[in-house]
C-alpha cells in the first residue's frame, strides 16, 4: 500500500529540515573560516559577481523545473528530453552573456567610466563574473532527474547531493584560502559545488535518463507554461537582488562586504524556508488542486503555520540581538554589520508570505506572482536611492528590510479572488514576534 499524500510531504519535509538544519552550519562553519582568511572587501566583490549570475540566470527564467513538477506530462521522457536540451542552451547563452558583461565592466573600468569607490570598479570584477558564471554552464546539464524526484517527494537523495555538494566546496575553499588568501577561493568553492551536484545528479539517482531530443509539442507546453514565469522571474531578479545591484554603485567594497555579512544571515533562514516552500509546497499544493481543489486552503494555512512561526520568533530575535550575534561570531572588522543585522531582520515578516508564490504557479496563476514582483521592484528601487542620500547605508537598510511590506495587501487580494484568506490564522502567529524579541533581548542581558 503506497504512502498517503500527508505522509509523503512529511518525508520529504522532514529531509529538507534536516538538510536545511545541516546546511546553516556548513555555510556559516565556512563564513567563521573564510572571514578570517579574507578580507571583508572580497565578499563585496564576490557578492557583485554572484549577483550578476544569478540576476541574468533568472532574466531567462520560463520556469524549466517548476513545469516539470506542476505538469501532467512530468513523467514523459520527451518532455523531460526537451526540458534538458532546453536548459543546457539556457546556461551557454548565460554564459556568454557574463562575458560580455565582463568585457563590458573591464572597458568602463579602465576608461574611468565608473565610480572609483563603487564595486563596480574593482579590477578584480571583472574576471571573477567571467569564471564564476561558469557556474551556469555546467548546472545546465544537470539531469532532470532533480525536478522529477521534487514532484515525487523523493527529498532525501536531493538533500543528500546538495549536501556533499556543499562539502566539497567548503573543502575546496578552505584549502584556497589558506594558500593563497584570495577571492578565488570563493570562486573555486562554487565551481565545485555545482560541478559535484550536476555529476550527481546523474550517476547518483534514479530515474529517466537524459538524452539531446526536442519534441514540438513539448516546447509549446514550455512556452505556455513559461510566459508568465519569465516576466515574474525577470522582474523578481531586479527586486531580489536590487539591494546589492544598487548598493555596488553607492557604496565601496568594504562597506558592501559587511552587508553581505549580514545578509548571509537573514538569508541563511529564508533560504532554508524558501527551499522548504519550493520542495514541499509546489507538489502538495499542485497534487491538491489537481485532485481535491476544495481542501486548497486547509492546506495552504497547514504548510505556512511552521514557517510562520519560526520567521515571525526569528524577526524579533535577531532584531533585538543582531548586534551582539555578529561581535560573538566575527572578528572587530566585521562588527559594523550587527546594526545592519538588526534592521534587516524585520525582512523576514514578508518571506513567511513565500508559500503563496508556490501557491500561485501550483493552481496556474503565474501571472500574480509577477504582479506581486512588480510591486517589490518598484518600491525597492525607489526606497533605496532615496534613502540613502537622506541617512546613508543604514537608512537604505531600513528601505530594504521594509519594501517587501507593501506586497502583502496583493498578496491577500489574489488570495481572496481565490477563496483562500484566513483572518484567524493570519492573526494568531503574530505574538510569535514579540515573544522573539523577549527572547533576544534576554540573551543581550545574558551576554552583557
Amino acid at each position: 500500500m503506497g504512502l498517503t499524500l500527508k505522509q509523503r510531504a512529511m518525508t520529504a519535509g522532514s529531509w529538507s529540515i534536516l538538510g536545511y538544519g545541516v546546511s546553516i552550519v556548513l555555510r556559516f562553519a565556512s563564513t567563521l573560516v573564510m572571514t578570517r582568511l579574507l578580507a571583508p572587501e572580497m565578499f563585496g566583490i564576490m557578492a557583485i559577481a554572484g549577483m550578476v549570475t544569478m540576476i541574468l540566470s533568472l532574466l531567462s527564467d520560463i520556469g524549466l523545473s517548476q513545469h516539470i513538477v506542476q505538469s501532467p506530462r512530468g513523467d514523459d521522457p520527451s518532455f523531460l528530453d526537451t526540458v534538458w536540451v532546453v536548459q543546457i542552451i539556457r546556461g551557454i547563452i548565460l554564459w556568454l552573456a557574463s562575458l560580455l558583461l565582463s568585457l563590458g565592466l573591464y572597458y568602463m573600468g579602465h576608461h574611468g567610466m565608473l565610480l572609483a569607490e563603487s564595486v563596480y570598479a574593482a579590477e578584480a570584477l571583472p574576471t571573477v563574473i567571467a569564471v564564476s558564471s561558469l557556474v551556469a554552464v555546467i548546472a545546465g546539464f544537470q539531469s532532470t532527474r532533480m525536478p522529477s524526484a521534487h514532484r515525487g517527494f523523493d527529498q532525501k537523495r536531493l538533500t543528500q547531493i546538495d549536501l556533499v555538494g556543499q562539502v566539497a566546496g567548503l573543502v575546496v575553499m578552505i584549502a584556497i584560502g589558506i594558500q593563497t588568501g584570495s577571492i578565488w577561493a570563493l570562486v573555486a568553492g562554487a565551481l565545485v559545488v555545482a560541478l559535484t551536484k550536476t555529476t550527481l545528479s546523474h550517476y547518483w539517482m534514479s530515474g529517466h535518463p537524459n538524452r539531446f531530443r526536442l519534441e514540438r509539442h513539448a516546447l509549446s507546453e514550455l512556452v505556455g507554461f513559461g510566459k508568465w514565469v519569465f516576466v515574474s522571474s525577470a522582474v523578481g531578479v531586479l527586486a531580489v537582488n536590487g539591494d546589492r545591484l544598487l548598493l555596488g554603485a553607492l557604496v565601496d567594497p568594504y562597506v558592501l562586504g559587511l552587508y553581505s555579512i549580514a545578509l548571509l544571515i537573514v538569508g541563511a533562514i529564508e533560504g532554508g524556508l524558501s527551499r522548504l516552500f519550493m520542495t514541499v509546497s509546489l507538489p502538495v499544493l499542485s497534487e491538491i488542486y489537481r485532485g481535491d481543489p476544495s481542501r486548497l486552503r486547509e492546506i495552504y494555512y497547514k504548510l505556512r503555520l511552521p514557517g510562520d512561526l519560526l520567521l515571525l520568533f526569528m524577526a524579533g530575535l535577531l532584531f533585538a540581538s543582531g548586534q551582539i550575534i555578529v561581535d560573538l561570531l566575527y572578528d572587530a572588522r566585521y562588527s559594523a554589520a550587527g546594526s545592519m543585522l538588526q534592521v534587516l531582520a524585520l525582512s523576514l515578516f514578508a518571506v513567511r508570505y513565500g508559500i503563496a508564490n508556490q501557491l500561485y504557479l501550483a493552481v496556474g496563476k503565474p501571472r500574480y506572482l509577477a504582479i506581486i514582483n512588480v510591486v517589490r521592484i518598484v518600491s525597492l528601487y525607489a526606497l533605496i536611492p532615496t534613502l540613502f542620500h537622506i541617512g546613508g547605508i543604514h537608512a537604505a537598510t531600513w528601505g530594504i528590510a521594509l519594501h517587501a511590506m507593501l506586497t502583502i495587501p496583493f498578496v491577500h487580494y489574489f488570495n481572496a479572488s481565490l477563496n483562500l484568506n484566513d483572518w484567524w490564522r493570519e492573526a494568531m502567529v503574530l505574538p510569535a514576534l514579540p515573544f522573539g524579541y523577549l527572547c533576544g533581548f534576554v540573551l543581550n542581558q545574558a551576554m552583557r
